[in-house]
């Protein structure tokens, strides 16, 4: 379905803005932010389908910011996806851990961004 609206959290320009004409590109709306305590304002305000966060962020990072949104009830079941260069096996298992849903490496393969994003627009269509 068309016309979700993904959050993205990220602080570098040129990833953001990749990211963003992607997703455009392929029917979404997107919203962005560049620090981790402006996406969890932006998420609680505007409840996006899908979340794509980087893990590096200045100040909170995105790890922390999971925790956040977890704990507040108007994002807590919001799909969250970490951004990340980090792709070594015991990342991966870091990120599940902390409650990620899924994470994409850096630099971004479009294909896979885009299927991920469409899966969990999806899988969250059919739970409401």
């Amino acid at each position: 379905m068309a016309g979700e609206l993904v959050l993205i959290i990220e602080d570098n320009d040129t990833n953001m803005r990749l990211v963003k004409k992607v997703l455009e590109f392929r029917g979404y709306r997107t919203s962005g932010a560049s620090t981790a305590e402006e996406g969890i304002a932006l998420a609680v305000e505007q409840r996006p389908s899908v979340i794509l966060m980087d893990l590096q962020l200045p100040g909170m990072d995105g790890a922390a910011a999971l925790l956040r949104l977890r704990a507040e009830p108007e994002t807590s079941g919001i799909p969250v996806l970490a951004l990340t260069a980090l792709a070594l096996k015991q990342d991966r298992d870091r990120f599940a851990a902390v409650g990620f849903d899924a994470y994409l490496t850096k630099p971004v393969d479009v294909n896979e961004l885009s299927e991920q994003v469409r899966r969990f627009c999806d899988r969250r269509t059919l739970d409401t």
